[in-house]
């Protein structure tokens, strides 16, 4: 609010944007420029890589989630959803220029990188 013509983009884990999607509503009254990319892996990454760094089994760690372009819509906002690593950086970017509150969702696999 205070640098409106700075971008600004928050990285989350789609199941941490499950506890804070509410603040879309903010956002959108708010009148903010703001891009959510969510790091989707239908669970929770971090935690399930704790518990396998330590040897645990992974337990109640997998989510099914949302429709997040239509959770973004049900907010007011606007969603896409990015299939092809490709069009990740076109779509950042046409969220930006879009201006006004966007949530781009991008699924990822975190084995790939093993």
């Amino acid at each position: 609010m205070l640098n409106p013509g700075r971008r600004v983009m928050a990285v989350c884990g789609d199941n941490g944007f499950h506890m804070t999607s509410q603040e879309l509503e903010t956002a959108r009254r708010l009148k903010l420029n703001l891009v959510v990319l969510i790091v989707e892996d239908g669970g929770y990454g971090m935690i399930r890589h704790k518990q396998a760094a330590r040897g645990f089994p992974d337990f109640g760690n997998t989510v099914d989630n949302p429709d997040f372009g239509k959770l973004a819509e049900a907010y007011g906002v606007k969603g896409t959803r990015v299939e092809a690593l490709d069009d990740l950086v076109p779509a950042l970017e046409a969220a930006f220029e879009g201006g006004g509150v966007h949530v781009v969702v991008v699924p990822i696999d975190y084995a790939e990188n093993k």
